[in-house]
């Protein structure tokens, strides 16, 4: 449990910031609309421009690592795993299975994976192509999924056809930031200083008002309950904080026969907590966040546990 105190400098953020959206929901500083404006802000202008300015800045290259085939069989276990308790267990509709899977298998690599690699690992380039997989493959999926279930999210007119579905990216601005920032970084570009600036700026806004909007969320309505609510809740956290890392050591381990670094790697950001991009998105297109908000704070709690295993069971011995 070495790992333990350095560990909490990352978790410490998340909680206070949250804390302060609580007491802004709670005291109505911001108006009653505030939450629903702070959420489309995210998804539509800050999460697109800190994607844009990460990928645009990280080496295409960075995405073929051998490691990453471990981090994705246990993303994709996790994420089919909470899709198929969402759908055959509870009976939700298309989009919420969408947010389910997305809730149990799509970690927090954006600002908590960062910090949780310098500390534990030592070093945070791994953290690179795990983002750019979320990013690149999984968000997509996830994306077209809630369209097609939803007919195009909050404020959009709802009509069918395959026509609607291929022209997602074109119409979805965390997609298109991604796929631009693809472009700027397979071209070799870069923007103007000051433009570049201003847009790392806007993108620096996306986390904390996540958080801040993620925090007012838990107060102006009553808590979802009842049993079968709570073994939703429980069964998608289950699947984030212990059956994913442990599909990835499994698949890293006795599969890929990772080094011991890698392999560590892996485990611990496979166990990394559900990301609140999950809350923006259910937000987003019209659906219940009640799973997504519980997910993210509940399994941010328990990844405290999670994370510091992998680290004692797999880590370097304390000098």
């Amino acid at each position: 449990m070495h790992a333990l105190s350095p560990l909490l400098s990352g978790f410490v953020p998340i909680w206070a910031i949250s804390a302060a959206g609580y007491a802004v929901g709670r005291t109505g500083l911001l108006g009653p609309h505030a939450e629903s404006v702070l959420g489309r802000f995210v998804f539509n202008v800050a999460m697109p421009a800190a994607l844009f300015t990460t990928i645009a800045g990280t080496p295409l290259d960075a995405f073929v690592n051998t490691s990453m085939i471990a981090f994705a069989a246990g993303t994709a276990l996790a994420c089919l795993l909470g899709f198929a308790v969402s759908r055959w267990v509870f009976g939700r509709r298309l989009p919420d299975q969408a947010i389910g899977g997305m809730a149990a298998g799509y970690v927090n690599s954006a600002n908590l994976g960062i910090p949780v690699a310098v500390q534990i690992l030592g070093d945070a380039s791994f953290v690179a192509p795990v983002l750019l997989f979320q990013v690149l493959l999984v968000t997509p999926v996830i994306l077209t999924v809630l369209d097609a279930g939803t007919g195009g999210g909050a404020g959009r007119r709802r009509e069918g056809g395959a026509a609607r579905l291929l022209l997602v990216p074109l119409r979805t601005p965390v997609i298109l930031g991604a796929v631009l920032g693809c472009a700027v970084s397979a071209g070799g570009w870069r923007l103007p200083a000051a433009l570049g600036h201003s847009v790392g700026l806007l993108g620096g806004a996306g986390v904390p008002t996540a958080l801040l909007t993620l925090g007012m969320s838990l107060h102006g309505r009553p808590p979802a309950n009842g049993a079968a609510f709570r073994a939703e809740v429980g069964a998608t956290v289950l699947i984030k904080t212990l059956v994913q890392p442990l599909a990835a050591l499994a698949v890293g381990g006795l599969v890929l026969h990772l080094p011991a670094h890698q392999l560590f790697a892996v485990v611990v950001l496979s166990a990394l907590p559900s990301a609140q991009n999950v809350f923006i998105y259910a937000r987003q297109y019209d659906l219940s966040t009640a799973l997504a908000r519980d997910a993210v704070m509940l399994s941010t709690l328990l990844s405290m546990v999670s994370l510091s295993a992998a680290a004692w069971a797999l880590g370097p011995a304390p000098a």
